[in-house]
Order: C-alpha cells, then structure tokens, then sequence
C-alpha cells in the first residue's frame, strides 16, 4: 500500500495513501474539533459532508484554509491546526453557528453532553458578536421523539444514521441557504413519517435538535398520588448502562442501586422486566416449536420464518415498510407489553385491586418503547398496560431531581413475585440474547433432555449479520440474528423474496441490541461500550443459579395459578397481539400533499 509522509504541528508522521488530514492528526494524538464528521468502524458509518467548518487548518502554500476533514494528506503536506489564524477562523465559525441557535443551555437536556456547547467552550467563547435573525420552526414533539430543529446544525449525522444505517428514510434535508434544515418528506411531523422511533438519531445528534419525549412529570404526578399503587419495572439494559450517568466505568452493573434509588423516589414495588421475559420466552418459544412442527409436517402456509417481535423499532419497521410480511412475526407481546398485562391482572387480584388503582411505570433503554406503550391495543377500556415508559437517562435524571446521592445506596433486591428472573432473561438486553433465551427452553421442550452447555456461544456476537444451525436432537434449527435496522432489511428481503433459508430471525433496531438503545447513556456509536455492557449481561447470567426460562418457579407457578399453559386461551388474550399496515402512500397532486 502507497503511504504519503507529511508534517503535522511540526510532528513527522506517514500514513496510507487516502487519509484525511483529520485522521492523520489524530492518528498521533491531535484533536482537530468538528461537528458534522463522525467516522464508526464497527458500523459502517461515517458522515462527512464537510459542511460545518470547524475542523479548517493552514496547509503551507495554500493560499485559504484547508477543511481537515476533506483534504486528503500529499507527499511533503506541512499542517498547522492551531496558529491564530487557524483559532480565529474556528471561532468566527462558531459564533456565527451559534447565532443562530438558541441560547437556552440551562434548560437543555443535552446541557453537559452538548458538542456544540465542548466545542464553543474549548474555543473560549464567551459572547458572539453576530446577532441577528434567527431561524423559526414549529417544534415537532411526537409519542417518543421531539425534533427542534431551531436548535439544528445541519451536520446532517441523523439523516446518514436514518438514511444509509437504518435505511429508514424518515429524514432528509430541504430547503437551502438561512431555511435550510433537515426534515421529514414534505415536512410532515414524525408520526406522519417513515419514522420507526429506533431513537438512533437522537443518539448520534451532537446538540439537542433530536431528543427523546420526556415523560417525567407524569411520572412524579403517580407517585405523588396516594390513590395509586406504583409498579415499577425496569429492562435488562438499563442496570449495564445507568451507571455512567453517575461517574461508572462503561458495563458497570448497578442493579441494586438502581433498586434502592427507585425505591427512595417512592414506587410501592420495583419489580424486574427480566420476570416478563422469561414469560415472553413461553409464549414465544412455545410458538416457535408449534410452526416449526406445522411446517415440517406438510402445512408450508405456515409463516416460517418466526420472527422475534420483542423490539418495537423493529416492528414499526415491519408494519411501515413491509406489512405484508407481518404474519411472520411472532404474536407474542414484548416483555414491557406482558408485565404491564400481568401487573394489572395476576398481580392486581393478588393485590385486591381494580386495574385503574394501579400505575406501571417502565424503565427502559428505548424510545421506540414509548410509542409502544401507547398502541390502543394494549390496553383495557382505554386504561394502558403499561401507562408510562421512559429511557435511561430520564430515570438518570429523576434520580438527581430528588437529591438522591447514587454512589452511596445500598444494594437491594427486586420484590416478589414478579422480580425473580433467569440468566436467559437478562441476555434480552443484548443482540441474540432473545433467541438464545428461546433455544434454550425450545430445545429442552422439544428434545425432553437437559441442553448442556447452556450457552449457545454460536449466536453471540456483534457482527450485524449472524447465522447459527441449532441440533434439536437430530432437527437442524436455523437461526438468522440481525442488529441495526439496515442489517435487518437485508435478511426481510430475503423472506419476501422465498430465499430465506431460516427456521427464526431475531431483529434488534438498535446497534448491539437494547444496550445501544436511543434512551441509554450517549456513547456515541463507540462499540467498546457496547461490548462491555454485553459482557456484564453474560456475566450476569453466568452467575445465575437458574438460566432457563421454563425453570423459574414463579412463572411455573403464574402459569399453575393463572395463565393455564403456554399459548393456551388466557394466555393468547393477555400475552399475544396482533400487527397492521402502517405503511404511508403519498400522492403528489397541484394543490395539496396528503397521506391515502
């Protein structure tokens, strides 16, 4: 390969032929700041419009300054990336970014996580001299997305991340010059959008022109309530993530802190999401293994392959892009949806109680999980299963409204009944780990002998695309697992097209799976993090002295009690949903734009 050797800040350094003065800067350590330049190896991703012009430097004998983010390293470059020129351009840049931007950092939920606000800070800048007229656009706030985009850069990072990641094409920029500002297609709000609420266009916008819905108050509104029972539950990947919002290292498990902290807010039960997922595994299993016998004995309008349905991003993209295909999805509600069920019956008749007395709250790494709990189908009478959701970071935040101090709670254990779970349960947090759960208890139901060794290390991994053949005993079981909303497109349009050489997919929206959730703690696609979060979660079950779903003895005893048997009649109407055509047809006529 053809290296070019070049100066850089008086540093001597040589790189391969193609680099970008910005990479080889910081290639040796030298920080070129930018806002619309973000480059992810593990995903494929790199948005590089070249548009915010932050990052210039002076190149000796180039007349004007170079971007570094364009200009790719010759033999013999000389580059200088802080003389005064260079820190008078940047800030002259800034200011006249900033002038056009609102000045509300104090009330801004990106206020400490803000590039814009590092970057005007390591500049030194302290007033902008450029007042003037300010762009004006009606804020957008959707059932789990807010777009602001007076507060927008035109860095364009969420319309790649939509676009050319996710491939869902919700996003796109219009207009030109003082209106330009990336929109949805005719400048619709989100809901009326391709939009499937994955949330990961909020975690890769470096200010706050993208966030999530936040549901605080109402949160606060419940537990200050005395009429009502409060139930909290809280996902697998929040407990690998929530940390970080309190100085932790990345994957630090804080499970019982996480407990005792919303036992301090004032939930009267803080139960475990996980319980809901070994039920989901059940349903969901017990499902897999009915098609898979319906289909192997002749009846080939099965719909085969299963699909994992536990992700709301992903089958909101299902139902927007391919509604055709619904039927292969499974029926199974996700596990937020099934605890809300059972939290206000099985648990609400233990408790005495109507339904309307109690409130669930749910804790999750999710946006998408918003709009899901809101879907009229979940819910009785128009009181919702599940009444409110929020991410992460919201719980990061109500944590420090309370004064509470995080670092210093003890560890507590979730209550019971609905707060015992199995090592197959918090593997859900991580990409594969739904249909690793599921093999695990399909094959023992199937096979009637123990699976040893209880990891299926054949489906972890963080490749975007993986395939696995589990032997059920002398049944070949194929497995197909995407990550990322781009990679699922590639394996659906296989089942569209009669290629699909899967007996089960499992689609996670998210890269990594729900520990890289739009709500989680903003890592800023760094797969690092990623992987450490998955690596507790393995470790977590590891630890676990019951790994099965079907070994759990209060789902054991749910289903003796309650439920029946898995997939039988209660079951269904409780535990099992159904899909629609979402997708939008968009007629272009003279006078008007409207949705058929």
């Amino acid at each position: 390969m053809k290296t070019i050797k070049l100066v850089i800040n008086r540093k001597e350094l040589e790189v391969p032929a193609g680099t970008t003065i910005l990479e080889a800067a910081r290639s040796i350590g030298i920080r070129i700041p930018t806002l619309c330049h973000m480059k992810l190896e593990d995903l494929h991703y790199e948005n590089n419009p070249g548009s915010c012009r932050i990052c210039v430097v002076e190149v000796e004998g180039r007349r004007n300054l170079a971007p570094a983010c364009k200009t790719e390293c010759t033999d013999g470059l000389v580059v200088k990336t802080y003389t005064p020129r260079v820190m008078n351009a940047r800030r002259t840049i800034m200011e006249l970014i900033l002038s056009n931007h609102p000045f509300e950092c104090l009330t801004c939920s990106k206020n400490g996580y803000c590039e814009l606000q590092t970057i005007a800070h390591d500049l030194g800048i302290r007033k902008v001299r450029y007042p003037g007229e300010q762009s004006v656009f009606p804020i957008d706030r959707g059932p789990s997305i807010v777009r602001n985009m007076n507060k927008c850069i035109m860095c364009r990072r969420c319309e790649t991340m939509c676009n050319s990641i996710q491939t869902v094409g919700a996003l796109t920029a219009v207009r030109r010059g003082f209106q330009a500002v990336v929109s949805t297609a005719f400048e619709k709000d989100m809901k009326g959008s391709a939009c499937s609420y994955c949330g990961q266009c909020v975690s890769i916008c470096p200010v706050n022109a993208l966030s999530g819905r936040s549901n605080q108050e109402e949160v606060l509104d419940a537990l200050d309530n005395p009429d009502k029972i409060v139930i909290a539950q809280t996902a697998p990947a929040v407990r690998v993530a929530l940390g970080r919002n309190f100085g932790f290292e990345p994957g630090a498990l804080v499970t019982g802190k996480m407990v005792s902290a919303l036992h301090s807010l004032g939930f009267d039960y803080v139960f475990d999401t996980d319980f809901a997922a070994d039920l989901t595994i059940m349903e969901e299993g017990t499902e897999l293994l009915q098609r898979l016998t319906n289909y192997l004995q002749g009846e080939k309008k099965e719909k085969i392959p299963l699909m994992t349905s536990c992700c709301p991003g992903w089958v909101n993209f299902v139902e927007q892009h391919y509604p055709e295909l619904t039927g292969h999805l499974s029926t199974a509600k996700s596990p937020q949806q099934m605890f809300g069920a059972i939290a206000k019956s099985y648990f609400a008749h233990k408790l005495g109680v109507e339904r309307e007395k109690v409130v669930v709250v749910s804790i999750m790494p999710c946006l998408a999980k918003k709009y899901e709990a809101g879907r009229p189908e979940f819910s009785v009478n128009g009181n919702r299963d599940v009444d409110i959701s929020i991410y992460t970071r919201e719980l990061a935040r109500l944590i420090r409204y309370a004064n509470i101090n995080f670092e210093e709670l003890p560890d507590s254990d979730f209550d019971r009944p609905l707060g015992e779970s199995t090592g197959a349960a918090v593997i859900f947090g991580t990409t594969g780990g739904v249909i690793e759960a599921a093999c695990r208890t399909a094959y023992e139901l199937y096979t009637k002998r123990p699976l040893g060794p209880v990891e299926i290390e054949a489906l972890r991994g963080m490749e975007g695309i993986r395939s696995a053949t589990i032997d059920f005993d002398g049944l070949p079981v194929r497995i197909g697992i995407a990550h990322g909303l781009g990679n699922a497109r590639k394996l659906i349009e296989e089942v569209k097209s009669g290629t699909s050489p899967y007996h089960a997919i499992e689609v996670m929206a998210c890269p990594g799976g729900c520990i890289g959730g739009g709500g989680q703690p903003f890592h800023h696609g760094n797969m690092e993090v990623i992987r450490r979060r998955a690596s507790t979660l393995y470790q977590v079950d590891k630890e676990k002295s019951i790994r099965k779903s079907h070994e759990n003895p209060y789902i054991i005893q749910l289903y003796k009690e309650y439920l029946g048997e898995p997939c039988g009649p209660l079951s269904h109407q409780l535990l099992h949903t159904h899909y629609f055509d979402r997708k939008k047809t968009v007629s272009i006529s003279d006078e008007t734009n409207k949705e058929e």
